[in-house]
């Protein structure tokens, strides 16, 4: 049996999407109550994590917005911030891989919420200068670019607004893709995500999602969604949170096992070079075996025990999610 730990640590391991604590919280570069710091990601063999400064969805004024864009803006500094010490920011493919044979950790800035911009494509430009390789274009309710897959009651949110994507989220799936960045389709609803694929010049993605047929969770991706995603060339990158991965069950009474389970599935359902895998760590990611970075590895151990050769684990590990960044680059304008 090949040794878990010597392939792991030979891997370029990417996770796809974790959060940061804000207002800033404990150190990245100590060993913190943080399930994501830089001595969780040494230990772990982590060799990349996109880092996403997260926009919570609020009422759809300009005050909120100019609030949200902000936000955004001082999130991604912050990000930037982490590249010291044996870290270092990477915005393109090929930095992401000279990081690893630096043996520096690559930290790749992400946003999470189109609120984030404020209706206003124009404003994804500056998330692009300060380093973002993608957007999530809602989070849980509608906002001004398309519809979520879970409406906000207490936000006046009706079932759907726009009927999946706005005219104005069109705009901003094109000015994505003119600025290199990947479209995130975690979090958004059905409709949203199936325009979202068939209208970006890039494969979509989602970063951190389950499995539906699995799991019966809005935020899960159905048999259909799956098969969208193979036809564009994208990808869904399984997470974490427990209860995606097992319904009504909390971090205690998920394991190893039941998240390679959604990983097995959509490899059987769309093939190997379409799935991913992430933690939504800092983000409500962490179950039995892989309560925090540092404990990376088990997933490696476990996609061996299921009989998984090492190309195919490093493809599952960070291969397929670059492939997508690096096409997201060759068709940026």
């Amino acid at each position: 049996m090949t040794d878990s730990i010597e392939l792991h640590r030979s891997l370029l391991v990417v996770d796809t999407h974790i959060d940061i604590p804000w207002p800033q919280g404990p150190s990245f570069f100590e060993d913190t109550k943080r399930r994501v710091d830089l001595p969780k990601m040494q230990r772990g063999g982590m060799s990349a994590g996109c880092f996403a400064a997260y926009v919570p969805q609020g009422p759809r004024t300009p005050e909120a917005h100019e609030a949200g864009f902000a936000r955004a803006v001082a999130m991604l500094q912050a990000i930037n911030a982490m590249g010291q010490d044996g870290a270092r920011v990477c915005t393109s493919v090929a930095q992401i891989e000279q990081a690893k044979r630096d043996g520096a950790t690559a930290i790749v800035p992400a946003v999470e919420n189109g609120h984030a911009c404020g209706g206003d494509p124009a404003r994804l430009r500056a998330f692009r200068d300060l380093g973002a390789r993608y957007l999530t274009v809602t989070h849980n309710g509608h906002n001004a670019l398309a519809d979520s897959s879970n409406p906000r009651q207490d936000l006046g949110d009706a079932e759907e607004e726009h009927g999946g994507l706005s005219p104005v989220g069109r705009q901003a799936i094109a000015e994505l893709n003119r600025l290199g960045m990947l479209v995130d389709i975690a979090h958004v609803s059905k409709k949203t995500m199936l325009q979202a694929a068939e209208a970006s010049r890039t494969p979509v993605l989602s970063t951190h999602s389950c499995i539906r047929a699995l799991c019966d969770n809005p935020r899960n991706l159905d048999d259909e969604q799956l098969d969208a995603l193979r036809d564009v060339g994208g990808l869904v990158q399984i997470t974490a949170v427990p209860s995606f991965l097992r319904a009504g069950k909390k971090e205690g009474e998920v394991t190893v096992a039941d998240y390679v389970d959604h990983v097995e599935y959509a490899v059987n359902r769309i093939g190997l070079a379409h799935v991913g895998m992430s933690s939504d760590f800092d983000g409500g990611g962490g179950f039995v075996g892989w309560h925090d970075a540092g404990e990376s590895g088990n997933l490696t151990a476990e996609l061996i025990r299921r009989g998984y050769g090492a190309a195919e684990i490093a493809a599952l590990w960070g291969g397929n999610f670059l492939r997508l960044l690096k096409r997201a680059e060759d068709v940026a304008e």
